[in-house]
């Protein structure tokens, strides 16, 4: 009983930790990342599609997207898309391929992009703490109902204590590794 919500919580945790990764991927450093475009939807005969699934993106540099669209009548959609979207890019086409060059981040840009990365990375620890409370809570419903000892119930939350520790010290790596990107120069 104990150890099925120890790894209901551990699954849950990780998957936390992984949508963390997810989201602070997309945010925009100076290095040219293909992640970057996966938010882009088009319109491909008139049904929102995304970007992946109509085109491979690639990093050709640290600077440079390249995109090979697999449908060349689909290139000014593409090209539309992006600009369109709020990453302030200006891709160019040279037939069936588009390539979108980033431009160098101002520091100020940078702290911005650092508040959001953090802010986003505060909403991971609390998604953790979140789960830890509910653990703690079933937990707790167990030995209300009496089916374990207070004795169990006290090891059983410090071993959820622990992997939250773990999972924080995952969020903030996270974090670290994140801000070191943006960064860079």
């Amino acid at each position: 009983m104990i150890n099925e919500i120890k790894k209901d919580a551990q699954d849950r945790m990780e998957k936390s930790v992984e949508a963390l990764k997810n989201q602070i991927s997309k945010v925009r450093t100076g290095r040219a990342s293909p992640s970057l475009l996966d938010g882009i939807i088009v319109e491909y005969y008139g049904a929102p599609t995304p970007l992946r699934q109509l085109a491979n993106v690639i990093a050709e540099d640290a600077r440079t997207l390249a995109i090979t669209v697999f449908d060349r009548t689909m290139t000014p959609a593409i090209e539309k898309a992006i600009m369109a979207s709020d990453l302030g890019l200006n891709p160019s086409s040279a037939g069936t391929t588009i390539r979108v060059p980033l431009p160098p981040l101002t520091e100020e840009r940078r702290k911005d992009l650092i508040k959001v990365v953090r802010s986003e990375a505060e909403q991971g620890r609390v998604s953790v703490r979140n789960i830890r409370r509910d653990a703690n809570d079933k937990i707790k419903a167990l030995l209300k109902d009496k089916e374990i000892s207070e004795d169990d119930e006290r090891r059983a939350q410090d071993d959820i204590q622990k992997l939250t520790d773990n999972f924080i010290k995952k969020v903030d790596e996270a974090l670290t590794k994140k801000e070191e990107e943006l960064m860079e120069f």
